[in-house]
């Protein structure tokens, strides 16, 4: 085997997420400002051998894993090692298994695997996952149609967040269905909370920001106890606009400088199983030169 390349893949949060009709294939359309934080996973890769050895410390995400799928649609020649250590939950809104996927492909881009046979990138990600295509672009992006329309918004400001992890997952499948169940009316462009976040987050007006943080999820799995709970650790500890990330089950609070993220993490009253993340917004350094 080859010396090792450590790649770091970056959870993510929805400052807002609209959930649009169904289109083809039975999909949703959405219309999501993401930003990348600095909460990540690590992928270790070594190149050597023959076909592909996956290793995670998580023995439950062993098989079938969405980084053995991504490394398979490059259809290389030569073998690889990848060791994956999660630090993102699972199963909690921010897309690790998704950006773990992309991290594959930014490295097949850059060269980490050698020569590749000529591939579609965008379409690899849409076949892994709709998030997967966003977090190509490695900065905050403007997400639309069924996550393959991706207009990446610049370098994320320098904000932050405490993300709180109830030990409850969500169903994504379900959450949908239940929207489905409701009658949220028509949701024009022209009008959308989503492109107004991603102008007030380019201009980095950090309180525009907070006014308009929005997720159609909120209402339907905010019943569940323990996402209540985390909701109200937050609000407790003087959080602005606890919010939730993707269908759930982890929610977040912004703040505007790292002394205020860690004031408000260390205020959060402790709670056995509830998982606490400080971080910050993370720009790939195609954006940060």
């Amino acid at each position: 085997m080859k010396a090792g390349v450590t790649l770091q893949a970056p959870a993510k949060l929805n400052l807002s997420l609209e959930v649009l009709g169904r289109v083809a294939g039975g999909l949703h359309g959405i219309r999501s400002v993401m930003v990348p934080v600095d909460l990540c996973d690590e992928l270790e890769i070594s190149m050597g051998g023959e076909g592909l050895q996956f290793l995670c410390d998580d023995r439950a995400l062993q098989n079938d894993n969405l980084v053995e799928r991504a490394y398979r649609t490059l259809d290389l020649r030569s073998g690889a090692r990848i060791e994956l250590r999660k630090n993102i939950p699972v199963q909690a809104g921010l897309g690790g298994g998704s950006s773990d996927a992309a991290a594959i492909l930014l490295a097949a881009q850059r060269g980490v695997f050698g020569s590749v046979p000529q591939i579609d990138y965008l379409q690899a990600a849409m076949e892994l996952g709709s998030d997967v295509p966003s977090f190509l672009v490695e900065t905050a992006a403007l997400v639309e149609g069924t996550g393959e329309r991706v207009t990446a918004l610049g370098k994320a400001p320098d904000w932050h967040a405490v993300i709180v992890k109830p030990p409850v997952s969500v169903s994504t499948r379900d959450a949908y269905a239940a929207l489905d169940e409701r009658d949220r009316g028509s949701r024009p462009r022209s009008g959308s909370v989503t492109l107004s976040m991603g102008e007030a987050l380019q201009r980095g007006d950090f309180d525009r920001v907070v006014e308009l943080q929005q997720n159609d999820f909120l209402d339907v799995v905010s019943s569940t106890a323990e996402i209540a709970q985390a909701i109200e650790m937050l609000r407790a500890a003087g959080a602005r606009k606890p919010m939730l990330t993707g269908s759930g089950s982890a929610v977040y609070a912004l703040t505007s400088t790292a002394a205020a993220r860690d004031d408000l993490a260390n205020r959060i009253a402790a709670v056995p199983e509830f998982e606490i993340f400080p971080c910050a917004f993370r720009s790939g350094a195609a954006w940060t030169r």
